[in-house]
This record gives C-alpha cells, sequence and structure tokens, in this order.
C-alpha cells in the first residue's frame, strides 16, 4: 500500500534535511576532487562516450560539481543543453556554450542566457544527468522537492541512460517515493557509475 501523502511528505522532509547537512559540512578540497572524479567515470561510460547531445546541469553550492565534465564535454565537440527553472517548476532547456553564456538566477542558480528550447528539448538528449540529493537501488530518486527534473524525467524516451550525480554515501536502500516521482538508471560518485535495476520489488 502507498504511504498516505502527509506521510511521503514528512519522510522526504527528514531525508532531505539529513543529506543537505551531511553535504554543507564536506570541505572545499573534497568537493572539488569529487568533481574531477565523476567527470572521470562518467566519460568512460559509453553512453557518454558515443552521445552527440547530453543534458547536464550547471552545479552551485554544495552539489556535487559538474564543471570539469561541462569543460571536457565541450572539449569533445558535445552538444550540451542545461535546464532553465521556469516560474512554475517546470524545466526549460538552453544550449550551454560555456561559463561566459550563464547568469545567475533565482535561488541562486546559474542558468543559460541563450535561446530557450522548450519543455521538450530534454527528449532530443542522449544521456540525461541529474541532480539529487539521494537515489536508491531501484533508481527512486531524492531531489530538492521542486518536481522539476520528475516533471523532465516524465519526458525522456524509455531507455535512454539517466544518470544522477551524488557523493558517496547517498546511495542508500530505500528513497520514500510516490507515484509522481521518476526512477533514474543509474548513479555517477567520486568512486565510479553503478546500474541500477528498475522498479520496486
Amino acid at each position: 500500500m502507498a504511504p498516505a501523502p502527509d506521510s511521503l511528505a514528512l519522510r522526504k522532509v527528514a531525508l532531505r534535511d539529513q543529506l543537505v547537512t551531511g553535504r554543507r559540512r564536506r570541505p572545499l578540497a573534497e568537493l572539488h576532487g569529487a568533481a574531477t572524479a565523476i567527470a572521470e567515470h562518467l566519460l568512460d561510460t559509453p553512453e557518454v562516450r558515443r552521445a552527440a547531445t547530453v543534458a547536464l546541469y550547471v552545479s552551485v553550492g554544495t552539489e556535487p560539481g559538474t564543471g570539469p565534465l561541462l569543460d571536457r564535454l565541450l572539449d569533445l565537440g558535445r552538444r550540451i543543453v542545461v535546464p532553465v527553472v521556469l516560474p512554475d517548476l517546470d524545466l526549460d532547456w538552453a544550449v550551454y556554450d560555456g561559463p561566459a553564456g550563464l547568469a545567475r538566477a533565482r535561488k541562486g542558480l546559474l542558468e543559460p542566457t541563450g535561446p530557450r528550447l522548450g519543455v521538450e528539448a530534454v527528449a532530443t538528449a542522449d544521456v540525461v544527468l541529474t541532480p539529487g540529493l539521494a537515489v536508491d537501488r531501484t533508481g527512486m530518486r531524492l531531489g530538492q522537492g521542486g518536481g522539476c527534473y520528475d516533471r523532465a524525467l516524465g519526458r525522456v524516451p524509455v531507455g535512454t541512460f539517466t544518470c544522477t550525480l551524488l557523493f558517496d554515501g547517498e546511495l542508500v536502500d530505500e528513497v520514500p517515493s510516490g507515484p509522481l516521482d521518476r526512477p533514474v538508471t543509474a548513479v555517477a560518485t567520486p568512486s565510479g557509475v553503478t546500474r541500477l535495476r528498475r522498479g520496486r520489488a
């Protein structure tokens, strides 16, 4: 039986608070090393190596860093689309062409200033790399609570490599989830890429 909505929301809030607190305690040097390691692991996957278009976020604060990965993908000539948060918390997308094309947006985010591609643009990506606070071994993902990426992942064709970037220790046994939550197929941490089974047992 699915948990009651209030119970589900409370469980998500409790886990989210715990994970955010843990991230704030990580030293700055660890964040940089983690970003480099995650980039190397992802670039070693066949999906990322052969991708023409990659959907990827621009990290801020204590998120697993995406700077090294963005730089390498640009050097390799990949087309990168990054999210733009809309007022209703859905995600539009725009092409990333380097840090100079970014501007500060609400909630401290960095977003591209170029033309918008529309919310369906994520469906054109060969690989979708998402932020998150935790993922469980069935692929269920815990985000920041706005539902942005659950909506975006709902537009991604079945079979697309969808991967959440995490720190070690954030791949957990269970993430509280409801019918609107969308799973991913893998996680990338500084220790490597883990492919996940889909669906609850």
